[in-house]
C-alpha cells in the first residue's frame, strides 16, 4: 500500500495516458469503418490520391 501511496501521481499520469491512447484508437477505428480517411482533408489536393483507398497501383 504505501508503494501505490508514493507512486500516486505517476499511476494517474499513466492511467491518462493510456486512456488518451485507446481513445484515440477507438476514433480511428469508428473512422476506418466509416469510410473516412485519417488525415481529415479532401483527397483531390493529395499527392497520394492516387494510392490510398485502394483505387491506386502499388
Amino acid at each position: 500500500m504505501a508503494w501505490i501511496i508514493a507512486n500516486a501521481v505517476n499511476i494517474i499520469v499513466c492511467a491518462v495516458l493510456a486512456l488518451l491512447v485507446l481513445a484515440v484508437i477507438i476514433r480511428m477505428v469508428r473512422n476506418k469503418k466509416a469510410g473516412r480517411t485519417s488525415c481529415g482533408c479532401d483527397c483531390g489536393s493529395c499527392p497520394m490520391s492516387g494510392h490510398c483507398h485502394g483505387g491506386g497501383n502499388r
